[in-house]
């Protein structure tokens, strides 16, 4: 049976917090209540990252649209899943969830990891994603890879379970504004949490071998892609590369790190919403060119 509970502490925007039944496995959901009329807006997070770490920015978005955010089985409080899975089985569940939570047509902003979960999403079930936005993610294999010390850093959720630890890396490996250290990494902490290593585990182990690039022509959604042009984790080559492949793709380049969306939420919601709403990107200076989205 579906409950409410109230939402934890420094959870952004105070959302509606419920844990619901998919397959079996009962998951945890947000979701932040936004103007009647628009499309709603689905937000999958990074690899076994909370609500919290997303929250600001679904917050910020939700000004313009309801907004719905969930914790993959294994991920924040979310039960584990039983036996690894592959990125097409994943899509499979988000649908259901959708099903579940009574959405049919969808925009999808996926982050990381859940960047790659809304491509196979909007792949699999196209007809009920209307937009797509990636963001600071990659398209599968081949790819370009970061360095083998943050390869490294990513094989284990050590950054999540060890506070001291991530404080020493996180310049290194997040990039961009992170490498000042100071109240965002600080920020970190209770946006984190304690990472289970086998729901780590099963969406490292669904991601290995997965590649959208086959697929990607065949996409016919609105697309943004965003990305750093310091991510250690994921080169702006790779974004740059996805677009090449997107049909009806827009590349937006932000002078920041893995983490631009926390380190510059407010910038960041408006491209998200201005490209949801068919309006003029905003201006920020960055390194491409037009003012205006382009779609088909």
């Amino acid at each position: 049976m579906n409950s409410s509970v109230p939402p934890p502490q420094g959870l952004a925007g105070r959302p509606r917090i419920r844990f619901i039944d998919v397959f079996g496995h009962q998951v945890r959901v947000a979701i932040w209540s936004g103007p009647q009329g628009a499309t709603p807006l689905l937000m999958l997070n990074g690899i076994c990252a909370r609500i919290e770490l997303i929250a600001p920015l679904a917050e910020a978005v939700a000004e313009g649209r309801e907004v719905v955010s969930f914790e993959f089985p294994g991920a924040g409080e979310s039960a584990p899943p039983r036996l690894p899975y592959t990125m097409s089985m994943a899509a499979a569940f988000t649908a259901r969830l959708l099903r579940t939570l009574g959405y049919t047509t969808v925009d999808v902003c996926g982050v990381s990891w859940g960047g790659t979960l809304a491509q196979q999403f909007s792949i699999q079930h196209r007809r009920r994603c209307r937009k797509l936005v990636l963001a600071a993610t990659f398209a599968g294999i081949p790819a370009i890879p970061g360095s083998p010390r943050t390869l490294r850093e990513l094989c284990t959720p050590r950054r999540f379970n060890d506070p001291a630890h991530r404080r020493q890396i996180a310049g290194d490996l997040y990039g961009g504004k992170a490498r000042g250290g100071g109240r965002l990494v600080d920020d970190l902490e209770h946006r984190y949490g304690r990472a289970s290593h086998i729901g780590y585990l099963f969406q490292q182990l669904a991601v290995t071998g997965w590649s959208s690039q086959p697929c990607l022509w065949r996409l016919r959604q609105p697309t943004l892609i965003m990305a750093g042009d310091d991510d250690p984790i994921i080169p702006l080559i790779n974004a740059r590369w996805m677009a090449t492949l997107i049909p009806h793709a827009i590349l937006h380049v932000v002078r920041d790190g893995h983490l631009f969306f926390l380190t510059d939420t407010t910038q960041t919601s408006r491209v998200i919403s201005a490209f949801l709403d068919g309006r003029p990107r905003p201006p920020d200076g960055g390194p491409v060119p037009g003012s205006a989205f382009q779609h088909p």
